[in-house]
């Protein structure tokens, strides 16, 4: 079935599945992204987009053999957490996931603009996870910019504040979005990317138990 699962575990953690193969991306540590406590996470493969505890803690997720082959196409591209080629909080990887014919990306703690050729390889995406709230990142009125030239079917904020979690350095949802976007609100921290989903900003909730 050409669908792919999405579960938001808070901050920039997520795990995807398709065809019983999972994926996990960026876990953190314990006692470190504030209001937050990551489960145990199973899953066959664990990427991280940097070497940051709130991106980086792989001892929390449980690899297990796979029972075939992934049916993702991963495909890495190498970019900067800041927007001095590096020189302030290191590199960055953004990934992009294809698997007949869906294409989803997390780009991690994108700190600058891609290049021209990594934008051509983030067009044409039916989601993707992008940052929402700035100072370690690019600022949401940059990633904004950015998100309109890529015109994702589906942007699902992520790595920003709410009452309940996160450092309070960075902002909450509230500069990220405008007035005249299609927000969808869901009440669960899963969803669906199919070929037919309506364009929206995809506000998840997040389950975990607040440390």
């Amino acid at each position: 079935m050409r669908e792919i699962k999405v579960e938001w575990f808070g901050h920039s953690c997520f795990r995807i599945r398709k065809d019983g193969y999972a994926i996990v991306f960026d876990p953190y540590e314990d006692d470190n992204v504030p209001g937050l406590k990551l489960e145990i996470l199973t899953a066959n493969e664990v990427f991280t987009s940097h070497e940051h505890g709130d991106h980086n803690a792989r001892e929390k997720v449980k690899l297990v053999k796979a029972y075939g082959e992934t049916p993702f196409q991963v495909t890495h591209l190498e970019s900067f957490h800041d927007d001095c080629q590096g020189k302030k909080r290191g590199t960055n990887c953004i990934t992009i996931l294809e698997s007949e014919g869906l294409r989803i990306a997390h780009l991690g703690d994108i700190g600058c603009m891609p290049t021209e050729e990594q934008k051509r390889a983030l067009s044409h995406l039916d989601a993707v996870f992008a940052p929402a709230g700035g100072f370690y990142t690019m600022e949401p009125d940059q990633i904004r910019v950015l998100l309109e030239e890529l015109s994702p079917k589906m942007i699902i904020p992520m790595h920003y504040r709410s009452e309940r979690f996160g450092y309070d350095v960075i902002g909450t949802l509230d500069a990220f979005l405008h007035k005249e976007d299609p927000v969808v609100t869901y009440e669960s921290n899963e969803l669906m990317i199919r070929p037919d989903m309506v364009r929206q900003i995809a506000v998840l909730t997040c389950p975990v138990k607040t440390a």
